[in-house]
């Protein structure tokens, strides 16, 4: 019974982050700026890499695999936050403005 369980969480953490990977690819096509299709694709790849990730360590079991799974997620958890932020950092200093709801309601 318990394993049943266990492969159901592992499929549902597969299903939603394939599914937040898709989502996070249409929001990069269909979104108007810079700065919202990077919002889209850091939120989307953080969230959805920490749950294919933690699928993985439920299938992998206790051992050195889950450990080095740990460790991925945790560099992952700490670098692409830090990335996605330096990268509008300097679109800002680049002179890049985002697109305001003004600006957004006119076209």
């Amino acid at each position: 019974m318990m394993e049943w369980l266990i492969e159901l969480i592992i499929s549902a953490c597969f299903i939603l982050g394939a599914l937040l990977i898709l989502t996070g690819g249409v929001g990069i096509l269909r979104f108007p700026d810079f700065f919202t299709r990077m919002h889209a694709a850091g939120i989307t790849e953080t969230l959805a890499t920490s749950l294919i990730l933690i699928g993985l360590m439920l299938m992998a079991g206790w051992g050195m695999v889950m450990f080095k799974l740990v460790l991925i997620l945790l560099f992952i958890m700490l670098t692409s936050p830090t990335a996605s932020h330096a990268l509008a950092k300097s679109a800002l200093h680049g002179k890049l403005k985002p697109i305001t709801f003004n600006e957004q309601s006119k076209e």
